[in-house]
């Protein structure tokens, strides 16, 4: 499969959105209850769009996955102990893969690609928070590196804020 990153624009926004429902009823088919339809929302998706923080990757026309890249992160990530505090970071956000295109490594190229552009633009950490009952993605991240350096809970629960020193 031949797969291309690029940033979205505001005319795939119907598609992120489908594809983010789609995601988030198969996460509570399996009782991963991380998102729902007031996160991330169609006004969230469109935001990050509009400024250019969300990239796609996609295939043929397809929209495979689509995450966020952007150096804000919430109050909740002061309670982490961060590994390289004095370090540039870029924190990822809102990592989603098509339920018809999971399970065939399509998180893990997404987040090589997160590295890829972090690498390119000097930057030295990846942060990100995973839900602590989402086996699927906590795996990813520890088999890319990163670690738990504290938690942080919101309205869904518990989330492991983690850190790659790239």
């Amino acid at each position: 499969m031949n797969i291309e990153f690029r940033l979205a624009n505001i005319e795939d926004l119907q598609r992120i959105v489908e594809m983010f429902n789609r995601a988030t009823n198969n996460m509570n088919s399996i009782g991963i209850y991380q998102w729902d339809n007031v996160y991330p929302n169609a006004d969230i998706l469109a935001l990050d769009i509009k400024k250019e923080e969300m990239y796609l990757a996609v295939s043929e026309n397809e929209i495979l996955s689509a995450f966020v890249i952007n150096s804000e992160c919430d109050d909740e990530y002061k309670k982490a102990k961060w590994n390289y505090p004095d370090l540039p970071y870029i924190v990822v956000h809102r990592l989603c893969v098509n339920p018809e295109y999971q399970n065939i490594g399509l998180g893990m190229r997404a987040m090589l690609e997160v590295e890829s552009i972090v690498r390119k633009n000097g930057i030295k950490a990846i942060r990100l928070d995973a839900f602590t009952e989402n086996p699927i993605a906590l795996s990813l991240y520890e088999k890319l590196g990163y670690s738990i350096t504290g938690y942080a809970d919101w309205r869904k629960g518990r989330f492991a804020l983690m850190e790659k020193r790239l």
